[in-house]
């Protein structure tokens, strides 16, 4: 991808700190194409926060290069700042107004016109269920409608990339979904969504591609489904047979294998390097066993981010 056709590009960004300070990036890059939904994952500490810090322009990088819409953060950051919308994790709405009152006065901010800040503020509380809420102050909103409020109001100025920062934790089940499918909606219409989450199921569901940072480094950047072929078990076959002894030495002439007694006579047996079918079910029937079940193992993008990340807590 050419940073000529990418909404989002940043180059080899390195942050430090202070001269002798922690250095937060160290040459992290990534793109992002128009229209695309693209994950920012990591531990906490990770260097997400100070990434998204530099594109949204809080954060003056220490050497590299980040632009927006083709206008680079550091030498025009008033630039980005009109080409791009912010929901953040906590909620930040002016209590005292209604919902509409929210929307329509960050649209003023922005350079709506007057006769069109009504007609977009109405439609988008429509757009996120809250139409028939317009009128009240927020400080009567759940937590649901405030943050389906607050994504309503960044998008008044219908910016180029929206940043998602945990859009829905905490949320109760509906809400989330809902949620998702708004952001399914902004991405069909061309809107291009930089998302935050470690809600791993929320990543695999919602994003076009994820990259994985971590101290500071990106140490993966792919497609869900490309991410969870980094796992070693990812090209195997998991298997239930029904056999006298363990079955375990007939399957490693086809990969390696593992086994573990389920009862008395059966076994699970998981054979990794890309077994066939045909292969794995002559090996059993050549050992005098039988196959009760098989399938194949595809990890979680959880199982991904552990893998990379490790389970130390940070």
């Amino acid at each position: 991808m050419s940073a000529a056709t990418s909404v989002i590009d940043v180059q080899d960004v390195h942050k430090r700190y202070g001269p002798r300070g922690p250095e937060a990036l160290k040459g992290v890059s990534f793109s992002v194409e128009p229209g695309e939904v693209f994950g920012l994952l990591g531990p906490n500490g990770a260097g997400k926060t100070t990434a998204i810090g530099v594109l949204t322009t809080r954060v003056r990088l220490t050497d590299g290069s980040a632009s927006v819409d083709g206008v680079d953060v550091t030498t025009d950051p008033q630039g980005v700042k009109r080409r791009i919308a912010v929901v953040p994790q906590q909620a930040n709405l002016d209590r005292a107004l209604t919902a509409r009152e929210n929307l329509t006065f960050h649209g003023a901010y922005f350079g709506v016109r007057r006769a069109a800040r009504g007609a977009r503020a109405d439609e988008l509380l429509d757009q996120f269920g809250l139409a028939d809420r317009a009128t009240e102050r927020v400080d009567n909103y759940s937590g649901g409608m405030s943050q389906r409020l607050m994504i309503a109001r960044a998008l008044m100025h219908q910016p180029v990339v929206l940043f998602l920062d945990e859009p829905t934790t905490g949320l109760d089940p509906q809400s989330r979904l809902f949620l998702w499918d708004r952001v399914a909606e902004l991405r069909a219409a061309g809107t291009t969504i930089l998302l935050t989450t470690h809600d791993m199921a929320e990543a695999d569901r919602l994003c076009d591609r994820i990259a994985i940072v971590d101290h500071g480094q990106r140490i993966a950047l792919d497609t869900p489904e490309g991410l969870r072929g980094l796992l070693p078990g990812a090209n195997g076959v998991e298997l239930v047979v029904r056999a006298g002894q363990d079955p375990v030495a007939a399957f490693e002439p086809i990969g390696t294998a593992e086994s573990m007694q389920l009862d008395d006579d059966r076994w699970q047996v998981r054979c990794f390097g890309d077994p066939t079918l045909s292969a794995l079910i002559d090996a059993a029937e050549q050992h005098g066993s039988e196959v009760l079940d098989v399938h194949r193992l595809e990890g979680s993008l959880e199982d991904v981010f552990v893998h990379l990340t490790g389970r130390d807590l940070r």
